[in-house]
């Protein structure tokens, strides 16, 4: 299809990552609007590996999903309509945005990763992640935008017009200073083109950057440091950085409530470290999450996203939600990666994509607090099955079921 044609076209949907946005800025301690975005751009960091294990892979073998079968399961995540907003590599944003027009009729916003430091380029045998990031962009805002070098105005819709922009602080002036002058440049390009970022801040690749029990504060001072020279034009509309707990997530969301705050997910992990995550930073301030890998590591990523957004959602708690996860895998006939009792396991999980960093800080769930909320969730959810007759018990659990797989 020619870009004149695809000029042409308007796309009627309204996004929901705008209408949340608006909902949280016109009231950021009443909304409980909460946005979810699926990560599907490791290609920019990964390699083969960023696509998952393929579904035919055997024990012992090091077979991955392809490229089109890596895209067919965004289609498919889009297609249900429960994220917000698809993150994407450059080039899988033009097949599916420019070329597929996949978000056309979506309140799906399309977002690409619009620069990806060095610390992300993760190789096999690379010893990239291990040294200090430095500031690298691949793609253009142009090629984002409209696939090719030059936009003209019509085109720039075509494309994705969000990216995500990243740095990582390493606590060294010379290198914090080359990453802060590119993310200016960034901004300034970004403002030009009408074209809107989030910025993600990941924590130093190097442990020894900053002593473990300041790297929070760090973090918050950095990321405040960062936007006060920035003016609304110019500023991410919401961030992506680690979780570091209660208290520091907390103090980020008191200082400005209109810096909206998202937290990555990190490593696959166990399904109560993901379902855990969210809804502990959700408690604590968070307003966005941004799960790659915990995601397309998942048994079954179209109900692994249902609960996701059930629990950012509030409808049901993380532990609970386990549960039921593994009841719809065994429903759909697939084996789980893990038992149930070891999926309920909170594990470290490791931040940075090269496997060294800092963890996530979540509290456990003490197993009398685990079943007290199971039982409750439960009761809240579930009718009085003594006064149903057999038929009504047969639909309600079959709707259930429909619910939950998105048929």
């Amino acid at each position: 299809m020619r870009n004149e044609e695809l000029g042409s076209r308007s796309n009627p949907m309204k996004k929901s990552l705008d209408e949340k946005l608006a909902r949280i800025h016109a009231d950021p301690s009443g909304a409980k609007d909460f946005i979810l975005a699926d990560a599907k751009d490791a290609d920019m960091a990964l390699g083969l590996g960023a696509t998952g294990r393929s579904p035919e892979a055997h024990s012992g073998e090091g077979s991955y999903r392809s490229l089109q079968g890596y895209r067919d399961e965004i289609e498919q995540i889009v297609t249900q309509g429960l994220v917000d907003i698809m993150l994407m590599s450059a080039h899988t944003n033009e097949i599916l945005t420019i070329q597929n027009r996949l978000f056309e009729r979506s309140h799906v916003t399309p977002a690409a990763r619009a620069n990806d430091t060095t610390d992300i380029h993760v190789m096999r045998g690379s010893r990239s992640p291990g040294q200090p990031a430095l500031p690298f962009r691949t793609a253009t805002l142009d090629h984002i935008q409209c696939g090719h070098v030059g936009c003209a105005a019509n085109e720039r819709h075509l494309g994705a017009n969000l990216g995500l922009y990243s740095i990582t602080f390493q606590n060294d002036n010379v290198i914090d200073r080359e990453a802060l002058e590119r993310y200016k440049e960034f901004r300034i390009e970004a403002e030009h083109k009408n074209f809107r970022h989030f910025l993600e801040v990941f924590d130093p690749n190097r442990p020894e950057s900053v002593e473990a029990s300041k790297l929070p504060d760090y973090i918050n001072d950095a990321i405040v440091r960062t936007l006060a020279g920035v003016t609304s034009k110019g500023r991410p509309i919401f961030l992506k950085m680690v979780y570091h707990g209660p208290k520091a997530m907390e103090e980020l969301v008191r200082y400005d409530p209109h810096l909206v705050v998202g937290i990555l997910g990190g490593s696959a992990g166990t399904t109560y470290d993901a379902f855990k995550l969210l809804s502990e930073a959700k408690k604590y301030g968070a307003r966005v999450a941004l799960f790659g890998r915990k995601i397309n590591n998942a048994e079954n990523q179209l109900a692994f996203v249902r609960f996701l957004r059930w629990i950012a959602d509030g409808e049901i708690a993380a532990e609970e939600a386990v549960k039921a996860y593994h009841g719809v895998l065994q429903q759909l006939g697939i084996k789980p990666l893990r038992s149930l009792n070891d999926d309920l396991v909170l594990q470290t999980n490791v931040m940075s994509y090269g496997g060294n960093g800092k963890v996530i800080s979540v509290p456990a769930v003490k197993k009398a607090d685990a079943k007290r909320t199971s039982k409750l969730t439960v009761a809240q959810a579930e009718p009085d099955f003594s006064k149903m007759t057999a038929a009504q018990k047969v639909a309600y659990h079959k709707a259930r079921w429909d619910r939950i797989l998105g048929n």
